[in-house]
């Protein structure tokens, strides 16, 4: 594939930034194989910005002819003492439901669920054994505590937050995961940053090579008020990028909130709720989760018949790209409520398939298990 194609590619929405796009270049230009990873706390329940949005971003690097690697990070998400911090458990998961999701979010949007490699944190570990150990004092060797602080925003944690000194080996583990895995981009939301930024600096020295990162949108929750809206309009406006990615970090969709989440699984009942119950502000387009999710879930960077029924005057319109109904919506020209009851519709249509899979389907075993193990743990 010529470059410009593999560019247009991994540029392509939801990316925000890639890091370094002259490093990318000369990947490409030089012939040298591109090797995807994006790692995945194995925490619970699968939503759409993890589930869709990462899928979306997946499918344009198979486009590109890019291998794709899921990382299953079972040891990351013990340290960060998710599902009862029982390892066990974690793995019976991450093998199960999660890895299930996953494959279901890749094939909603077109992509190819059985040409991702997955592989699962422990697993790499016992492969690579003293190697791993090695390399991640390496990073820890190159790096400073106070740098690893800053980074623990990678796991939703907050700096100055108190926390178990095993919790500060997360960061430069997943950095080690990178030169485990021996990938050469590294794939995650805006909020895994910090992490990438230590590996593309530590990467020469650790590894003898420095990786490229691409960033994607982290979808916001539905949770947040105006307060925290106009908090983070300002602190974007003065160029307070701390304050910024730790205000993202602090409103994104999240499972711990799941009412504040679509799953990739939720009933059509389910997502009317959670939708019915979002926060909207009328003709406000920024930080606005009902459009984000319009923008990010449903058109995807496409053009799509969105269709939008005003609930008073019965009147039809259908819009062909987001722009167009951003637009509109910011005139006023669309109530909140109308344009919930269209973004609920659809997302219903496009979560079909998952629903029924972990409802009717092979899935629903899967999901059956994971409801066992939120009610006992």
């Amino acid at each position: 594939m010529e470059l410009e194609s593999i560019l247009n590619l991994v540029k392509k929405a939801p990316t925000e930034e890639i890091l370094t796009e002259d490093q990318l270049i000369n990947y490409v230009e030089n012939g040298a194989k591109l090797k995807h990873y994006q790692g995945f706390e194995v925490s619970g329940f699968l939503h759409v910005g993890n589930g869709v949005v990462s899928a979306e971003k997946i499918k344009d690097f198979q486009e590109a002819g890019i291998e794709v690697n899921i990382f299953l990070a079972d040891y990351h998400t013990w340290i960060n003492k998710k599902l009862g911090g029982d390892l066990s458990t974690i793995r019976k998961v991450a093998g199960g439901y999660f890895k299930e999701a996953l494959k279901q979010s890749i094939k909603i949007v077109g992509g190819d669920p059985d040409n991702v490699k997955f592989i699962l944190g422990s697993e790499l570990y016992e492969k690579k054994g003293i190697e791993y150990l090695e390399t991640i004092l390496k990073v820890s060797m190159n790096t400073t505590l106070s740098r690893i602080k800053r980074s623990l925003t990678i796991m939703g944690r907050k700096e100055g937050e108190v926390i178990d000194f095993a919790q500060l080996l997360y960061p430069p583990m997943q950095v080690a995961d990178i030169f485990a895995l021996g990938v050469n981009l590294a794939h995650g939301g805006m909020d895994q940053r910090k992490a990438h930024v230590i590996a593309l600096e530590v990467g020469e020295k650790v590894a003898g090579y420095k990786p490229v990162a691409v960033h994607q949108h982290v979808l916001m929750g539905m949770h947040i008020s105006e307060n925290v809206r106009q908090k983070i309009l300002k602190a974007k406006k003065e160029g307070n990028r701390e304050l910024f990615e730790e205000s993202i970090t602090d409103i994104k969709m999240s499972k711990s909130k799941p009412e504040t989440a679509i799953f990739i699984h939720d009933s059509p009942e389910d997502i009317r709720r959670k939708i019915g119950k979002a926060y909207c502000p009328p003709r406000e387009v920024e930080f606005n989760p009902i459009l984000e999710l319009t923008n990010y879930v449903l058109f995807r960077g496409e053009e799509k018949e969105f269709e939008v029924i005003n609930a008073k005057t019965g009147e039809r319109r259908v819009y062909k790209s987001y722009t167009q109904l951003e637009s509109e919506y910011k005139e006023g020209k669309i109530h909140p409520a109308d344009l919930k009851n269209a973004v609920a519709n659809e997302l219903i249509k496009l979560l079909e398939p998952a629903y029924r899979h972990f409802t009717e389907g092979p899935g629903k075993k899967y999901l059956e298990e994971m409801r066992e193990i939120r009610i006992t743990r």
